[in-house]
């Protein structure tokens, strides 16, 4: 159910972009939904809501050699190329930085849809507006806490199969890209979605200056860290440190 964001350019366009299913609409070339502590019934009843529509979870060695030979495969792609990453930065940047493999983040969530479907402007990376909507808001339990993040699509999207996840959390800036992570969701009939933070990746302008990529809203960023997926390297981390 979840879907592998690193292979789509996300959110960041660069007129026609490739996806890691497809093609992704949400990172360009350039020229409140916070973690809660609800009242025990509402958080038990989430669980269950949750844990009755959920699928067995997979075998722990399988889902941690699958990842890992994504994150491997996602590596020999960029190196092969200069986009996203270019020729001149593949020693700064690859292979990519992650987090250890943590079954405990995958966890399954509930799209709630959204009662407001208009038409809004989310802030890039350059400066501009992209316009947005508001699919629904994906309900789920991360570490023992109730949490609900937004997911979008693109104003003119002609139809709702790729939801696109964007997030802060407080490795933002210290372990993680300042300008937050991304997911990429597949739609599914039941409304109830595999969301995987080992899966969540960096936006494209990381590496790029030429993508223009959505920030992160408010109401996506978490109060915790999420301590999955991509992260910066040891370098950039240090680097970030010494310009405090």
């Amino acid at each position: 159910m979840g879907g592998i964001g690193w292979m789509g350019r996300a959110m960041m366009f660069r007129l026609s972009v490739r996806g890691w299913r497809g093609v992704s609409r949400f990172a360009r070339p350039a020229f409140s939904a916070f973690p809660a502590h609800p009242a025990r019934p509402a958080l038990l009843a989430l669980v269950i809501a949750l844990t009755a529509c959920n699928p067995k979870p997979p075998e722990t060695k399988d889902y941690t050699a699958k990842i890992a030979a994504e994150r491997a495969s996602k590596d020999t792609m960029f190196e092969r190329g200069d986009d996203p990453v270019p020729a001149a930065r593949h020693a700064q940047f690859l292979p990519l930085a992650y987090f250890p493999i943590d079954p405990d983040y995958d966890v399954p969530a509930q799209l709630k849809p959204a009662d407001d479907r208009r038409v809004f402007d989310m802030p890039t990376s350059t400066g501009t507006q992209r316009k947005m909507r508001r699919v629904g808001a994906l309900q789920f339990i991360l570490k023992g806490q109730a949490m609900t993040l937004t997911a979008f699509v693109e104003a003119d999207a002609k139809t709702l199969d790729r939801l696109f996840v964007p997030f802060n959390d407080t490795t933002s800036g210290t372990e993680t890209y300042p300008g937050g992570r991304y997911m990429d969701l597949d739609r599914t009939p039941t409304g109830i979605y595999e969301v995987d933070f080992n899966r969540a990746y960096h936006p494209y302008c990381y590496y790029n200056p030429t993508y223009e990529c959505p920030i992160p809203p408010v109401e996506n960023r978490l109060k915790i860290p999420v301590r999955a997926g991509e992260k910066l390297k040891n370098a950039q981390v240090s680097r970030l440190n010494s310009q405090r």
